[in-house]
């Protein structure tokens, strides 16, 4: 897809975000939950999981437009939809696509196309958070099934997941290499969903405790091979990060936008806020910011895309990105003084929808540790 194909198409998926979601958008964060329609409407318009193959129902388009939808929705302030988005559509499908077998992918993709499933996933335990190794979620074999026991928190899709690829032990004291993925149908007997969790932002993502006690899986039910989980939950994590990024980034220029407007219009002291060289030196200065990360994204996409982005640059990147977004939308906030502490203002919802992007996905301290290791060789 060239440019101006994809710039049509970012027009298409802004028209199509202002109809069904602006208009809903705060009653949405009122209640802290999307309703489950909208991942079939956004299903109907062609915006879930555009990049897998046309064989399943999608458009079979390159991963830059999955990501491109997730800049439209976090432009527009729509974090913890975006974040949703993101799990379902950059995360679980490519997951399916890359290492489910012919009847994992025929089973669930076309679902997934069209919202009629939801996905999840489900690494984070409460003893097991960047430390995915210290996962203890076991899966044990009985027969032709395994049996599945344990729990996972804060996970995104949680409440309305119809799938969640579950990240299990399969072969105890072996840590890393004993981990196996299974995608698991939350229909099934001994699945169970804890209270919603509350949090200080995304409110439209719903984040879940989920619980698993003797959930019997069919062996088909065991995506990519046994004990090679924790690999493929690594080959993964740069699309992960990149789709990440892709939310800083946009939601750090939606930001700037609303920022710049108020501040033409919004007067003090008889002139308007944009007047005083603090606001004009903090604009320029947040405007720097972004174009500099928008540059380093750009680039990494651009690797992704010929399969050479490497682990250490998507580290590097989501920690930059992220941390630009948060510093950036805090001072576009000051700008606004009292009013951008409001809910009334949405500068508040792009403020507290930031602050976990420095954390899930592997937290600021993880992707420094990664990105020094890659220095020193250790």
């Amino acid at each position: 897809m060239d440019n101006e194909e994809l710039t049509l198409f970012r027009d298409m998926t802004r028209r199509a975000l202002e109809q069904e979601i602006s208009p809903n958008i705060e009653e949405w964060e009122a209640q802290h939950m999307v309703p489950r329609q909208l991942w079939h409407t956004l299903g109907q318009a062609g915006l879930l999981c555009p990049d897998m193959p046309e064989e399943f129902g999608a458009a079979g388009t390159t991963p830059q437009v999955t990501f491109a939808i997730i800049e439209e929705l976090s432009r527009m302030g729509f974090g913890g939809i975006a974040s949703g988005y993101g799990i379902h559509s950059n995360i679980v499908a490519p997951y399916i696509e890359h290492f489910g077998t012919e009847e994992q992918k025929a089973q669930w993709l076309p679902k997934m196309v069209t919202g009629e499933a939801l996905g999840a996933l489900a690494m984070t335990e409460p003893g097991a958070g960047s430390d995915v190794q210290s996962i203890r979620t076991n899966a044990v074999k009985d027969g032709d099934e395994w049996v599945l026991n344990g729990s996972k928190i804060f996970i995104t899709n949680g409440m309305l997941a119809d799938l969640v690829i579950v990240a299990a032990i399969t072969d105890p004291g072996k840590g890393a290499k004993g981990t196996s993925l299974f995608i698991v149908d939350t229909t099934l007997p001994g699945f169970a969903r804890g209270k919603k969790i509350e949090k200080m932002g995304q409110h439209t993502s719903d984040t879940a405790e989920l619980f698993f006690q003797d959930v019997r899986l069919p062996a088909s039910a065991l995506l990519g091979e046994l004990n090679k989980g924790f690999v493929i939950m690594m080959t993964e994590l740069p699309r992960e990060r990149l789709g990440i990024a892709a939310q800083a980034v946009a939601a750090a220029e939606g930001a700037l936008d609303i920022t710049v407007d108020y501040v033409l219009e919004r007067k003090a002291f008889g002139q308007t806020v944009a007047s005083f060289q603090n606001t004009r030196f903090t604009l320029a200065e947040v405007k720097t910011e972004i174009a500099v990360n928008r540059a380093f994204y750009e680039k990494c996409a651009e690797a992704y895309a010929s399969d050479s982005l490497s682990a250490e640059e998507a580290a590097m990147l989501k920690y930059a990105s992220t941390e630009m977004q948060c510093k950036t939308i805090d001072q576009c906030l000051q700008l606004f003084g009292g009013y951008g502490y409001t809910i009334e203002y949405p500068i508040s919802r792009f403020y507290t929808d930031a602050r976990i992007q420095r954390i899930y996905g592997g937290t600021s301290e993880i992707m420094k540790e990664l990105v020094a290791r890659s220095i020193l060789g250790r």
